[in-house]
């Protein structure tokens, strides 16, 4: 089992909403509480997740993203030059749309020090440091996933999509600094994008909202290193390719062999944790593009889109499967994916949550022990 993350048991990070957190929100919203308040429930119900994934055998801790809504526009939202919008229109999941929120470029794009997830991530650490020696970690959503979800027509003061990279990178650059300086040391870019570049329908949905869809795979992989690079020696950064996760609903299909040379070989990432829960995610032959060395991937195998637990013997198997592909010291377990992307969280209750959170412990445990 490793010391230093991402850990051989490990997590995306988000978990179900308590009924405490979704009543304070609502009463926020409706103006019968004030911010404070609103904050004082989300700080007792994150005291009670940490302690719970203590209790699971974890040994990061995160917020559970209990303080936002989206895993993503929220994020963006408070970074500078950027508004969230009302578009006609959601984020088309199978067989279910999103809220229609999207990308609005009203200035040039920057990171303040006054992000609010700064104090976010202030008050896990504060937290941890207080019932557990748990590793924070803390997830943003990776600058591809907001290239890639900006329709044309919201650009604002940029002449196209080229113009604003520079101040897209720079703006992650800030804030990887921002986030190290307030204590950081594991971090994750959550990105759909990756995904979407294996998915022939996703692609073309990209290209009638004009990205020029060709090489898109070696520019994301540009401007993720130029984000990296020169980052602190002992900041850990990983990244989860996500296929899309409402309502244990989803996006994309198709392995990742179109973006494995890429994502795997080029990107200076740490780790990688990567969706292998359904057949849509293709078989573990991409995973032969990890260099050899630090780097882990850590595969999902264990879904939190359903209550119903995994074979552990079976999930053992394709961990073996993998490790055929690459050794079996760079590889990790963790879920698929967050168990809560959004505030309405997926369909499973919270004590299967936890079952799910404890069976990855288990296994980890019995395959790297």
């Amino acid at each position: 089992m490793t010391v230093n993350p991402p850990y051989r048991a490990d997590i995306v990070g988000s978990f179900l909403r308590p009924e405490a957190v979704k009543r304070a929100r609502a009463d926020f919203a409706e103006g019968r509480i004030d911010a404070a308040a609103l904050a004082e429930a989300e700080d007792a119900a994150i005291a009670d997740l940490v302690r719970k994934e203590a209790d699971a055998g974890l040994r990061l801790a995160t917020d559970g993203e209990f303080r936002r809504s989206w895993w993503h526009f929220d994020f963006f939202g408070l970074l500078d030059g950027v508004d969230i919008v009302e578009l006609d229109h959601g984020i088309q999941f199978h067989g279910v749309q999103t809220k229609p929120r999207g990308v609005h470029l009203d200035d040039r794009i920057g990171f303040s020090d006054t992000h609010p997830m700064l104090e976010h991530y202030r008050s896990l650490q504060a937290l941890l440091g207080e019932t557990t020696k748990a590793q924070p970690k803390f997830s943003i959503p990776a600058p591809t996933v907001l290239d890639f979800r900006l329709e044309p027509e919201h650009l604002g003061p940029y002449d196209d999509r080229d113009a604003y990279v520079d101040d897209l990178g720079q703006a992650y650059r800030d804030a990887l600094q921002a986030f190290y300086d307030a204590g950081c040391r594991y971090l994750q870019f959550d990105d759909t994008a990756w995904a979407y570049l294996c998915s022939d329908v996703e692609l073309a949905k990209a290209a009638d909202r004009g990205i020029r869809v060709d090489g898109l795979a070696e520019r994301y992989a540009s401007l993720l290193n130029r984000v990296l690079e020169g980052r602190p020696a002992d900041l850990v950064v990983t990244t989860h390719v996500c296929r899309g996760n409402f309502r244990s609903t989803w996006i994309s299909s198709g392995g990742y062999e179109p973006v494995a040379e890429q994502l795997l070989g080029v990107v200076d990432y740490d780790g990688y944790f990567l969706e292998y829960d359904s057949e849509r995610a293709g078989g573990f032959e991409p995973l032969r593009f990890l260099p050899e060395g630090d780097k882990t991937v850590v595969l999902g195998l264990i879904t939190t889109k359903s209550g119903e637990l995994e074979d552990i013997g079976g999930v053992e198997k394709r961990i073996d499967e993998a490790s055929v592909f690459v050794g079996l010291d760079q590889l990790a377990l963790s879920p698929q994916c967050g168990f809560a992307s959004t505030e309405e969280g997926n369909v499973l209750t919270e004590d299967e949550q936890w079952a799910k959170i404890r069976e990855v412990v288990a296994i980890a445990h019995d395959v790297w022990r």
